[in-house]
């Protein structure tokens, strides 16, 4: 969970897209390493591989890319409206604000077979109508981040729920898995 430092950006005030990513920040500073990605995935219930490849992944993708790049790849939270790509649902705008309009527009374009879920099928048609021509870097970056909360996230009958997406979006669907797996842990 994110500490001090993290929760006084903003005056105080997080964007969504910023808590989205907090959650990942794991020693509350305001920079996410890529250890601090893997162990962010563990703590949501992702594999060792997936937690390695996710890391290496988002870190890679969205470490700065200056003159000098650090070789730690570090993620600034306070910034991360600046790695938002292309070929994206447009539900954060430019300062990682949540798009109300933009997160109905979701549902009403691609659930087809349940007006609150999305099934795999949906979720590709969606991904494909996003597409911005030439776009291959945003096409790759919102195909992982769709697939893994599909994989993640789906209910029992390969359903990826409204709520669940509106949680992701809004920065609280890792803090909830997270405790449910710690409460899962506790009842074993």
């Amino acid at each position: 969970m994110a500490s001090a430092p993290v929760a006084e950006m903003n005056g105080g005030e997080l964007t969504p897209l910023q808590k989205h990513v907090a959650f990942f920040d794991r020693n509350g500073d305001g920079i996410v390493y890529p250890w601090e990605t893997f162990k962010g995935f563990r703590a949501i219930g992702a594999g060792i591989g997936l937690s390695i490849v996710g890391a290496a992944f988002i870190n890679g993708f969205l470490g700065p890319k200056g003159k000098l790049p650090s070789p730690l790849f570090p993620i600034y939270v306070k910034n991360i409206q600046k790695g938002k790509h292309g070929s994206d649902s447009g539900v954060y705008d430019a300062q990682g604000r949540f798009v109300p309009s933009k997160f109905e527009e979701i549902f009403q374009n691609h659930a087809h077979t349940h007006t609150d879920a999305l099934t795999s099928i949906e979720l590709k048609e969606m991904l494909r109508s996003n597409r911005v021509p030439k776009d291959i870097s945003g096409w790759v970056a919102a195909w992982t981040e769709w697939k893994v909360l599909y994989s993640l996230c789906k209910d029992g009958n390969g359903l990826l729920p409204r709520e669940t997406i509106r949680a992701v979006y809004d920065g609280s669907l890792f803090l909830k898995m997270e405790k449910e797996r710690e409460s899962h842990k506790k009842n074993a």
